[in-house]
């Protein structure tokens, strides 16, 4: 069985200044500075990335984008893409996040494009899936997930996905307070991993590392991350706390 180191990952969304990403991050890199086990990134807003490069120089913490466009330049005002951010500091981009999908109308063909963009710049691409409550109550979870990672991945080699990391985030529990069991996760992520062997081969499989994400705090993240198929997780609101997310740092 190949191993498969876990990763952690703070999405701040539109949240913090600049100043409070310096300490906030000050802080974290005191934390987490002994932790050689997992690998660790936070995904600050744009306007925070030259600081948040600056403070984490030199650490084990690796910076992330929330969001990337495909083309490397051009006429796309509003945009930012792979280039700018790898000068930035950039070593990894959020994408398909649901928040993306449901209020800024992004298809599993654009965030394909995105995907593919991210993985031949260098940019380790942490591609989010996950489905609504309504469609868990009507036991459509299998065929959202694995049409969302179909739509993404099914035009790309198994040779180009080294270093995809695949996110699940059930939207029901993302900011609500409400988590997945342990059990339920693991069960979608197993769907995930069999459903990327089918695809992808089962080598690309048994090395793709997959997150978990929806309402992870310090309280619930050693239960869920220590389930067979969850390899981290991709933290929502714990992250803005130093704190918090240093304590699901140590539970990985």
């Amino acid at each position: 069985m190949v191993e498969r180191k876990p990763i952690i990952v703070g999405n701040w969304k539109m949240y913090k200044t600049i100043s409070e990403t310096r300490t906030t991050l000050s802080a974290l890199r005191a934390a987490v500075q002994d932790v050689d086990s997992v690998e660790i990134g936070i995904a600050p807003p744009f306007t925070s990335l030259a600081a948040a490069a600056e403070v984490l120089s030199g650490s084990n913490i690796s910076l992330a984008a929330q969001n990337m466009h495909y083309g490397d330049a051009g006429a796309f005002t509003g945009e930012v893409s792979a280039p700018m951010l790898l000068d930035a500091g950039v070593t990894h981009a959020i994408l398909g996040h649901s928040e993306r999908r449901e209020y800024f109308g992004e298809t599993d063909d654009l965030i394909a494009s995105k995907v593919k963009a991210a993985l031949e710049n260098g940019i380790v691409p942490i591609l989010c899936v996950g489905e609504t409550q309504v469609q868990r109550e009507a036991d459509e979870t299998v065929s959202v997930v694995t049409g969302q990672l179909s739509g993404a991945l099914s035009e790309l080699r198994g040779a180009d996905l080294g270093t995809l990391v695949v996110a699940y985030e059930p939207i029901w529990a993302i900011g609500t307070g409400l988590t997945a069991t342990p059990e339920q996760a693991q069960q979608v992520h197993e769907i995930i991993r069999d459903f990327i062997g089918d695809l992808l081969g089962g080598v690309v499989a048994e090395r793709l590392r997959i997150q978990y994400g929806g309402s992870v705090k310090p309280d619930n993240a050693a239960e869920l991350l220590a389930q067979l198929d969850i390899d981290g997780a991709l933290v929502g609101g714990a992250s803005l706390d130093s704190e918090s997310l240093s304590a699901i740092v140590h539970a990985a």
